[in-house]
């Protein structure tokens, strides 16, 4: 896969198709319009293209109320990666990007610069200066510019009532602690990746857990505070069944401590401070609680992790 923030029109004679979204999450409705997208370029020889942007533009246009994320850059391009589309386009979305309009956009750029053929994109799709793209405006600018349009339907679940598959809803399941929808609907586990940091060491040498204290964004979407069955992936690529802290440790600061990612790592018995992880979660175990003593406590860790074991035996991953 290709990568890259300007295209070269040298690159694109054969023409491409294209699908433009913030794809936030790379969920399970944005790779049926990936899957869509390559299946059209194909059979003439265009290049499939997926336009996205390297931030969420609605953290520029509307700050104060812009989504958490689902995944950040690096995370993104991982999951379009898996696609196999052919190249995507890192868009610079700035003060500048959020003022043009959708016309200059489809003009200057998708066809100016990436010689768009057919662009497939949801039928609800909205883009440029004020939202003012559409579909419609899709098909004005197609005929006058010689590329076809394919508004998909967008993917429903499979549940009664067909939920329109979006990052909205799995931000909501995720908000809710219902990670195993969350995760159904993403078509892979949720994570959070960040660099393992030093923490107060209580876990190691006052309840015999040692975890991995990590830091992450305040921008991604988190699971309400609670214990969680998942795995921890390492740099080397080698995952390890883990139990999730994800809280303020109530038991040892109960007037409210540092909202901490923890990871007690089974199997594992290595410094890994400074490292950079993923942590996938698989399902709630239980809240967040406190405790009156530290063995009662330890206690409770020791059920967690029999409970964590039990799930992730059975998950395949």
């Amino acid at each position: 896969m290709n990568v890259f923030t300007d295209a070269n029109p040298s690159q694109f004679r054969n023409g491409s198709v294209i699908t433009i979204g913030a794809y936030d999450g790379v969920h399970l409705g944005h790779r049926y319009l990936i899957a869509q997208t390559i299946e059209l370029a194909r059979p003439i020889g265009a290049r499939s293209v997926v336009v996205t942007f390297d931030r969420h533009p609605a953290s520029l246009v509307r700050p104060d109320s812009a989504p958490l994320l689902l995944s950040d850059t690096n995370q993104k391009l991982d999951c379009l990666r898996e696609t196999g589309v052919d190249d995507v386009c890192v868009v610079t979305f700035d003060e500048k990007r959020a003022s043009e309009s959708a016309t200059d956009f489809v003009e200057e750029f998708l066809v100016g610069k990436l010689n768009m053929k057919i662009v497939v994109v949801g039928k609800d799709f909205h883009f440029g200066h004020n939202r003012q793209g559409n579909v419609a405006l899709l098909q004005e600018l197609g005929g006058k510019h010689g590329f076809e349009v394919v508004g998909a339907a967008l993917k429903s679940s499979r549940e009664q009532g067909a939920l329109v598959l979006s990052s909205t809803l799995i931000r909501h399941l995720i908000a809710a602690g219902d990670l195993e929808r969350a995760n159904e609907y993403l078509g892979r586990l949720y994570e959070l990746r960040g660099r393992v940091e030093h923490g107060d060491s209580r876990g190691g040498n006052e309840l015999g857990y040692p975890t991995a204290n990590v830091s992450f964004s305040n921008l991604m979407a988190t699971p309400p505070d609670g214990i969680y069955a998942g795995w921890v992936i390492l740099e080397t690529g080698i995952r390890y069944v883990a139990a999730i802290s994800l809280g303020t440790r109530p038991t040892f600061y109960p007037s409210g401590g540092e909202r901490l990612l923890e990871a007690f790592i089974l199997e594992l018995d290595e410094n890994l401070y400074g490292a950079q992880i993923r942590v996938q979660f698989g399902r709630k175990i239980r809240d967040q609680e406190r405790f009156s003593t530290s063995g009662e406590l330890r206690s409770k860790i020791a059920e967690d992790i029999a409970r964590v074991e039990a799930f992730c035996s059975t998950f395949s991953v």
